[in-house]
């Protein structure tokens, strides 16, 4: 085929197929009308990052951060409309996601901050001490 892809009738393309892996399968999600939101997580230098993908929303008011007992819970709810010269689409939906922040990280100083339709939320971690220590046995 030279560098072009097929694509059977009715079959849904890759990156439909992405999303069915990162949200599951159409319809079956465990609590209707919650969705899922594609995130990003890295740990580096003593801060883990979470980056998350939300266009279309007002952090101000659309967007709940909690953290309980070493879990991070992302909530919002998303109303967009795009209008184009014969079409409309809506997009929204109530959306959740929760991820457990790693050992140690101080839940209660994470920082959030919104910026081109990505929500960065940053948690510091302190370094795990790592030195050998020697236990001595006494003699009884």
């Amino acid at each position: 085929m030279n560098g072009i892809i097929a694509r059977l009738p009715g079959w849904p393309t890759l990156p439909d197929l992405f999303g069915w892996a990162e949200s599951g399968l159409p319809g079956a999600h465990a609590v209707p009308g919650l969705h899922g939101i594609r995130v990003e997580e890295r740990l580096t230098d003593g801060t883990y990052v979470l980056r998350v993908e939300l266009p279309g929303i007002d952090p101000a008011k659309d967007v709940e951060i909690t953290v309980s007992e070493g879990v991070l819970t992302l909530r919002t709810e998303r109303t967009e409309e795009t209008t184009e010269e014969h079409r409309t689409e809506f997009r929204y939906g109530n959306f959740a996601r929760s991820v457990r922040l790693p050992a140690e990280a101080k839940g209660e100083e994470a920082t959030a901050e919104y910026k081109d339709g990505v929500l960065t939320i940053t948690v510091p971690v302190p370094e795990a001490k790592t030195g050998t220590r020697t236990i001595p046995v006494r003699r009884g």
